[in-house]
């Protein structure tokens, strides 16, 4: 599957400043900030998208803080691999097709390419691999496949199920209680009740074909693939087991990346799926988590379409730490619009030395993706520049700020 057009990303910050620090990052499953260790090449997953809706802010916030996640491994001196699905089929979006009276996969494509759209506006470094569920139906009947003959997968009414006791690590990754996961399990696409079931919080992992649904013909019997083994097929496939960061919305957390990385660990004893775990914070609206079952949505083509300017709706969601839950105004979008129009006008006249101003945003966003205090950081520059009287302007100085700014937030400032 295609994704989009690459950003430009400076490196001119890089080659004056040297390397930045290593990233630091709070990991799910340890509840730690711990800083990360990759290879020459870092590896990361981050969960897509299910396209039966246009981008929301809760969306973009997430992709914008995994982008800072390529940006400052980047900038560290690592290459970096970078793998994102697009679960192009699933009942949701299946769900919506029916009560639009559209075709599945027409739906499908139409909200894929707006996101295509909507994280290019955005700035987003696009992922190496974009793969979709459905062309990667042969990765997850394998995968199904390895688990069935380790005795991990049974049959329900002729659907295949997971057993979540084949891993003896379940629960690591959320470190929830059963009493705390099966309500969970239930609010977010799974089946605790359903009879026949060994545990009730046993995961679908392959549904037998359902009259008017689509459905793939494999040794697996005519059918689709559940979510979670989709993303554990996928992921392994293209970064191998134990890659470097497993991420998404903190709505993730479970049943989906507990699910996923036990599919993948118990088909592979001995092995783990990912190192750490990191989840982005709930962006709300209205003081309710912004999500498509509650319609509540602010979409990023809509604030395209009125004209704003996608840098500042960046700046706006780059206001808040990334582990935070908050929630989208009207009043953060101005602010990001405002810091673009002062950033861009101090950037133009030029100030004072900003190696000091530089190295404090790298730091920043080393420290577990601080960008709050990034852009206080690049703040204070500013503030000076356009305090002064332009007696004091350094040559070079703009140009590593706006360097900086871009290759390290994603923001250009021309």
């Amino acid at each position: 599957m295609q994704s989009w057009a690459p950003p430009p990303v400076s490196t001119s910050a890089r080659s004056r400043l040297g390397d930045a620090p290593e990233l630091s990052l709070y990991d799910r499953r340890t509840g730690l900030v711990e800083k990360t260790q990759p290879a020459d090449e870092a590896r990361i997953y981050v969960c897509g998208i299910t396209p039966y809706d246009a981008t929301h802010l809760g969306h973009a916030a997430t992709f914008v803080a995994f982008d800072l996640v390529v940006r400052a491994w980047r900038q560290a001196g690592h290459r970096v691999r970078y793998v994102q699905n697009i679960t192009d089929i699933d009942d949701p979006l299946l769900e919506r097709a029916h009560a639009t009276g559209q075709d599945w996969a027409t739906l499908a494509e139409r909200e894929t390419q707006l996101f295509r759209e909507d994280m290019e506006a955005l700035s987003v470094i696009p992922p190496d691999v974009f793969a979709g569920a459905v062309e990667s139906m042969d990765l997850v009947v394998g995968l199904i496949q390895e688990l069935r003959e380790r005795g991990a997968v049974y049959d329900v009414d002729d659907d295949l199920y997971f057993s979540v006791s084949a891993d003896p690590a379940f629960g690591d990754v959320s470190g929830l209680t059963r009493d705390q996961m099966l309500p969970l399990f239930g609010e977010r696409g799974g089946d605790p009740d359903r009879r026949g079931k060994r545990d009730p919080l046993d995961c679908l992992v392959w549904q037998r074909h359902r009259e008017g649904e689509p459905s793939w013909d494999s040794e697996l019997g005519s059918g689709r693939p559940g979510w979670h083994v989709e993303c554990a097929a996928i992921a392994t496939h293209h970064l191998g087991v134990g890659f470097d960061l497993q991420g998404g919305g903190s709505d993730l957390v479970f049943p989906h990346h507990e699910m996923s990385a036990a599919e993948s660990q118990a088909a592979r004893p001995g092995t783990v799926f990912a190192r750490s775990y990191v989840h982005q914070g709930m962006v709300g609206y209205d003081g309710s988590k912004m999500s498509k079952s509650l319609g509540n949505l602010v979409l990023a083509s809509a604030l395209r379409a009125e004209g704003v300017d996608s840098r500042a709706v960046r700046l706006a969601l780059l206001h808040r730490h990334y582990r935070t839950d908050w929630d989208w105004t009207d009043a953060a979008l101005l602010a990001g619009q405002r810091r673009l129009e002062r950033w861009s006008e101090a950037v133009r006249r030029g100030g004072a030395d900003a190696r000091a101003t530089a190295a404090a945003v790298r730091q920043a966003l080393a420290d577990d993706l601080d960008a709050p205090a990034a852009l206080a950081a690049v703040d204070r520059w500013v503030d000076d520049v356009l305090a002064g009287d332009g007696d004091d302007v350094v040559e070079g100085a703009a140009d590593l700020v706006a360097a900086t700014v871009e290759a390290s937030l994603g923001v250009s400032l021309d």
